[in-house]
């Protein structure tokens, strides 16, 4: 099994702790965010792990030691879709499941578990304890939200929409996916067949959200099904977030929502 984490962004939410140094290098609880997503993977058993890298690619290289690096250079006018296949190696025929992550979130070895035990073409990690943590996050937890769609098979039918009731929401996906080795191609020739000329929930291919990437695959009948997770997720989107774990973990409450590694 190998692994992807997209860290190309800036984050420019995250300033002024992003004013010298990528998102990704964001220090929580004493260590970066990537440095702790490194150790989860190599403790879920992932050692052949991937970072694409853009903002301060230099800082990032040098971040990953025993990680191969690759480089999104448009990283300024592209997204998470585009920064994901700026690795092409991972999509030629190897035999390996790929798990992808996002690099401003933090999640427990049991997230990986989820995925591991799942044996769809695509399995998204879901936590299904959301909303306890929006909750501590925001006043209008559908501000953020977005649909989460299921059927009794527990397929997704939709994601990534704006959430206009709590009954449209049946989980929250979490930046964390896995592609069954047997769809690691598949996933890039679908990517290469969309219309480069198409508007996506409103961005540019360039700019495609991976939700609206992941929707169009189940537009086009791929089975992406969801693996279930009780808690122990964070997202670190805003200099808000930051601040909020940081007390948490402080007034010894984190353990709630989220066990840091120790």
């Amino acid at each position: 099994m190998k692994a992807v984490i997209l860290a190309a962004g800036e984050g420019k939410r995250l300033r002024p702790l992003t004013t010298d140094k990528p998102k990704c290098l964001v220090p929580l609880f004493g260590k970066t965010l990537l440095a702790q997503l490194i150790e989860t993977l190599r403790g879920a058993g992932i050692t052949d792990i991937t970072v694409v890298a853009g903002y301060g690619h230099e800082q990032v290289t040098e971040a990953a030691p025993g990680c191969k690096v690759a480089l999104n250079r448009n990283y300024a006018r592209s997204n998470m879709v585009t920064t994901l296949f700026c690795a092409p190696d991972l999509f030629r025929n190897n035999g390996d499941d790929l798990v992808v992550s996002y690099s401003d979130i933090l999640y427990e070895h049991k997230a990986i578990d989820a995925l591991i035990n799942c044996d769809a073409p695509v399995a998204l990690a879901v936590n299904q304890d959301w909303l306890t943590l929006w909750q501590q996050r925001m006043e209008d937890v559908l501000s953020d939200a977005e649909t989460m769609k299921l059927n009794q098979q527990g397929l997704i039918l939709e994601l990534g929409k704006k959430a206009n009731s709590l009954d449209e929401v049946q989980g929250q996906y979490m930046g964390l996916f896995k592609v069954r080795a047997d769809h690691v191609q598949k996933l890039r020739s679908a990517y290469d067949a969309m219309d480069r000329m198409d508007i996506y929930d409103g961005q540019t291919f360039e700019n495609l959200y991976m939700t609206s990437f992941l929707q169009h695959l189940i537009n086009l009948g791929w089975p992406i099904k969801a693996a279930p997770v009780h808690g122990g997720w964070l997202e670190v989107d805003t200099i808000d977030d930051w601040r909020l774990y940081q007390d948490l973990a402080e007034r010894g409450t984190l353990d709630l929502i989220y066990r840091k590694a120790r």
